[in-house]
């Protein structure tokens, strides 16, 4: 049966219940389920026990008996004004004790271990095995999100949105975010463009495939990168043909094979290895494009941080008809924010929109809107000043750290970005990992990250994103990290 909603102030519950027998019980026993089960997520509001009896026929007393039953056991939480909710972590835990394990630990001491049995509901298992500290590279901090900037700028964009925004999409992306990103990119990354050269994409992953499907199948790509667009460059049937990369980035002033047209760069912060290419290899990368008709793809995903100096100006200022500059909001605001966007030379626009259709299906207007009013209003430079301080503040404490406990280790690549590589000594790279994984610590091995075309050994180290963690769980990780190298 179904429990309706009072007026907004509980849940619709279906529990199947016995007609007859003990029905108080059987109550109890299907609500420990729901909870055990997921159904019943944590932070749910109960409807109110008068509520829940009408609907299921039971009495008063018996719902409310059944509730407080739940509460003492610890899986429901009772609060005088905010009703009964489901306990946070209940289900993670296991769920609460039964009635015969509260009256046998009254007076008991709490002195059992999270992998004991004490405190597990009837069935449940241990809890899952993982990683206690994670140091896995590409994501930001998620507690830094602004939600109170980014809620104001929704509002202002729901409630000023021109009444054609709620109909079909424009594939190349709402006018308002083009207009803004022309703007925005231009004066912070130097690039030169206007806004009907810019598609408005589902982040850099969408943009990837987009132009795979319009560019000739022959593509040169830094011989280290990310294995997720390696694997979008295969699925569109790319060839590719791996660039050597050094502690300048990529060495484009080496000769490229004769049926390449397109390039894939990373070139202010080269991933993963970190570093920036070289004003020699940026022209040698733009003549080349220039002599063959080429194009370059820069991928600037994290261009926006750099800590040591002013972050260095987009490829493309240098070759707006031969650069496609592709950027995204993964690194600076949230990866649950899918938008990206691609800055295109003139002969590329229509290919790319053909080939996007003619609705848009991937990135929200809305959204799209809030990102416009977020930009305009200044909130997405106060954000990245602030988060530059921050990400900056992290690499410092990582480097200080490693140059006090483990100074014959190396920490290579700029001062820049989300993640930093530290440098190992050749054939000690998985047995490093191993160890990190015994001590609980995730983060990726350099090499797994090599491409698999490339001919050349694979250079060993590991990738350390600093970024995510709290700030307590960062420094633990990072004294963690450095007894898995060897600093003691």
């Amino acid at each position: 049966m179904t429990a309706a909603d009072d007026g907004g102030t509980g849940a619709d519950l279906h529990l199947d219940l016995p007609t007859e027998g003990a029905r108080r019980t059987a109550l109890a026993q299907a609500l420990r389920s729901a909870v055990r089960s997921g159904r019943l997520a944590g932070g749910t509001r109960l409807p109110p026990y008068r509520t829940l009896a009408a609907d299921l026929g039971l009495a008063r007393n018996a719902v409310a008996d059944a509730y407080a039953e739940l509460v003492a056991e610890g899986w429901f939480t009772a609060r005088q004004g905010s009703g009964t909710r489901v306990a946070e972590g209940v289900a993670e835990r296991g769920g609460g004790r039964s009635a015969a394990d509260t009256e046998r630990g009254a007076g008991e001491g709490s002195g059992a271990g999270e992998g004991s049995s004490a405190g597990r509901g009837v069935g449940a298992g241990p809890p899952a095995a993982g990683p206690r500290y994670d140091l896995l590279q590409g994501k930001p901090d998620p507690a830094s999100f602004p939600r109170g900037p980014w809620a104001a700028s929704a509002r202002r964009a729901l409630s000023e949105a021109p009444t054609e925004a709620f109909g079909p999409g424009d594939p190349r992306g709402r006018p308002e975010l083009r207009r803004a990103l022309a703007a925005y990119l231009s004066r912070a990354r130097g690039v030169r463009t206007g806004p009907e050269n810019i598609v408005v994409c589902s982040g850099f992953a969408n943009g990837l495939r987009l132009l795979a499907s319009v560019r000739p199948r022959d593509w040169a790509v830094e011989a280290y990168g990310l294995p997720f667009h390696h694997g979008i460059l295969d699925a569109a049937g790319v060839r590719p043909h791996p660039v050597a990369v050094d502690g300048d980035g990529a060495r484009t002033n080496e000769e490229l094979p004769s049926r390449v047209r397109t390039l894939l760069l990373t070139p202010a912060h080269q991933f993963p290895t970190g570093g920036r290419l070289l004003p020699a290899r940026r022209a040698a990368a733009v003549d080349w494009a220039r002599a063959t008709g080429g194009v370059i793809v820069e991928d600037d995903y994290d261009g926006e941080f750099r800590y040591d100096r002013k972050p260095v100006g987009a490829l493309q200022g240098l070759a707006p008809e031969h650069v496609v500059y592709a950027g995204s909001l993964s690194k600076s605001l949230s990866p649950a924010l899918r938008l990206g966007w691609l800055v295109l030379p003139d002969r590329l626009v229509d290919e790319v929109l053909a080939a996007k259709g003619q609705r848009e299906s991937w990135a929200s207007a809305l959204d799209q809107l809030a990102l416009a009013d977020f930009i305009e209003c200044g909130a997405y430079d106060r954000h990245v000043r602030r988060m530059r301080k921050h990400y900056r503040e992290r690499r410092d404490q990582l480097v200080s750290v490693l140059a006090a406990r483990a100074p014959d280790i190396r920490l290579t690549g700029i001062s820049a970005g989300l993640h930093a590589v530290l440098e190992l000594a050749p054939g000690t790279e998985a047995s490093t990992l191993s160890a990190a994984r015994t001590a609980g610590l995730a983060l990726d091995g350099l090499s797994s990250y090599q491409h698999r075309a490339d001919p050349t050994p694979p250079r060993e180290g590991l990738v350390i994103g600093y970024a995510a963690p709290p700030n307590a769980a960062f420094a633990r990780a990072v004294e963690v990290l450095v007894g898995v190298v060897g600093g003691g």
